[in-house]
């Protein structure tokens, strides 16, 4: 998908280029944001800004003062079509050659616009991928710009029927999609993997857990999942994602599911089916 529009900066200057020692580039030492345009605005804005804040507090990068971000952001997709994808890079910046941090830091961020995808089909066909997961508390649940298993995992398949793949952790739990958090539905709760371990802990995924009274956290084996009475993805530019097979496991629309996606249009309109 080709991009419609991006920015650089060093610090708060605006430069034309990334630099050539950029450690977003050589080593993957950042973080990003990825998260849906509507009519002008970032859907979930404060709730990207607040993991953007968490992962760079976590990995010791030096956070943008907020106000000015949020100022270069608007201004950024203020003239985006009605429905965009915006992705923000934070970087550690140029640093040279070697895996030591320099002493002083001065970030890098990149802001890009896109197209916003094309719609996928109101069921998903799922399968399972063979790359897995590993577990690494130290980057658990953060948007680190490391996607390399991602990468793997999703270069498994290309048919156009099958949407997603459910990726496993080393231990053999479900940990995530290669682009979604994942929800199953067990004895009339929505339960989703834990992200102290592996995994990004999703916008969409937040969302789901503060206003889903049902929802919760637990981990799933395969077996949870493919006994699962339903199951849906989500991120936070597609929302939600009700999923209709998983290898020879089939299911149908369900009730709860189809609730679940009306409150989330009602709360977030770029998610309404209407909008």
């Amino acid at each position: 998908m080709s991009v419609l529009a991006s920015l650089v900066f060093q610090g708060t200057r605006r430069v034309p280029a990334l630099d050539a020692g950029e450690r977003g580039l050589a080593y993957g030492d950042g973080l990003f944001e990825t998260a849906l345009v509507h009519d002008g605005l970032v859907v979930w804005w404060p709730a990207h800004l607040a993991r953007l804040s968490e992962g760079a507090a976590r990995l010791r990068i030096p956070m943008p003062d907020v106000a000015w971000l949020a100022s270069q952001v608007a201004t950024f997709v203020a003239r985006a079509p009605a429905r965009a994808v915006l992705k923000l890079v934070l970087t550690r910046g140029a640093g040279g050659r070697g895996y030591a941090p320099p002493e002083m830091v001065e970030p890098t961020l990149l802001l890009s616009l896109y197209a916003a995808p094309m719609p996928l089909p109101e069921s998903l066909a799922l399968r399972w991928c063979d790359t897995r997961l590993a577990i690494q508390p130290a980057l658990a649940g953060l948007k680190h710009l490391n996607r390399l298993e991602q990468v793997l995992a999703r270069s498994e398949w290309r048919d156009p029927a099958i949407h997603e793949g459910l990726m496993l952790d080393t231990d053999g739990q479900l940990g995530c999609a290669t682009a979604a958090n994942v929800f199953a539905l067990r004895d009339g709760r929505w339960l989703t993997p834990p992200v102290q371990q592996r995994g990004v802990a999703g916008v969409a995924r937040a969302w789901v857990l503060a206003n889903e009274p049902s929802a919760a956290v637990a981990e799933l084996s395969p077996a949870d999942v493919v006994s699962a009475d339903a199951l849906f993805l989500c991120n936070a530019v597609r929302g939600i994602l009700p999923v209709g097979r998983l290898g020879d496991r089939s299911w149908a629309p369900h009730p709860a599911l189809a609730s679940l996606q009306r409150r989330l249009g009602r709360s977030e309109p770029a998610f309404d089916p209407g909008s």
